[in-house]
């Protein structure tokens, strides 16, 4: 399944995950991570994006974040170790079609020495609407126990300094949010 997934996203998208290929502007402050167009398969009977498919950019908007970080493939196998997700919340703000060229920005809201608070937004590529909203909770894990593990210096430098670059971005107005009815009367 995880060559199946390497294989789709060559084809599908591509990541913005490397330093020397991401996309920093003062106009777009947030590190963009991937970029896809939404093909037939990922859509519904209207034509619009399926909501399992919103998360399947997400997560590839993740893998990118990773590589950026030094925690690609090869530091798996080298450290034994990688990221779990514990939790998510996804918004889904405005609908995606078929063919929509989509791109994920990605905000480092916070870090501590094991865990990492991140918000991913999906954009036309090029325009400022927000199409979709993913808030994460990441885990850094040892594989052997599996148990959690603190990051490395290296990764927690380079968490540092996507903090750094992305001080003056106001907190994303959907972070931090709960479901639930309003308690009856």
């Amino acid at each position: 399944m995880h060559r199946l997934t390497d294989r789709h996203r060559q084809q599908t998208g591509s990541y913005t995950g490397n330093p020397t290929n991401s996309q920093w502007t003062a106009d777009m402050p947030t590190l963009t991570t991937y970029t896809t167009e939404v093909i037939p398969d990922w859509v519904d009977y209207n034509g619009h994006l399926r909501d399992a498919f919103y998360l399947l950019i997400f997560s590839y908007a993740t893998d990118a974040l990773m590589q950026r970080l030094g925690m690609d493939s090869d530091n798996r196998e080298a450290t034994g170790s990688s990221l779990f997700t514990l939790e998510l919340h996804l918004n889904y703000l405005h609908e995606v079609k078929l063919g929509a060229q989509v791109e994920v920005h990605t905000q480092i809201i916070g870090h501590d020495a094991k865990r990492l608070h991140l918000y991913h937004s999906l954009h036309l590529v090029g325009g400022d609407k927000e199409l979709s909203g993913n808030e994460q909770m990441l885990l850094h894990v040892d594989l052997a126990g599996p148990r959690s593990a603190p990051f490395s210096d290296a990764v927690l430098e380079k968490l540092q300094a996507i903090i750094e670059e992305q001080s003056d971005l106001p907190p994303p107005e959907y972070i931090g949010r709960v479901i639930g009815l309003p308690a009856k009367k």
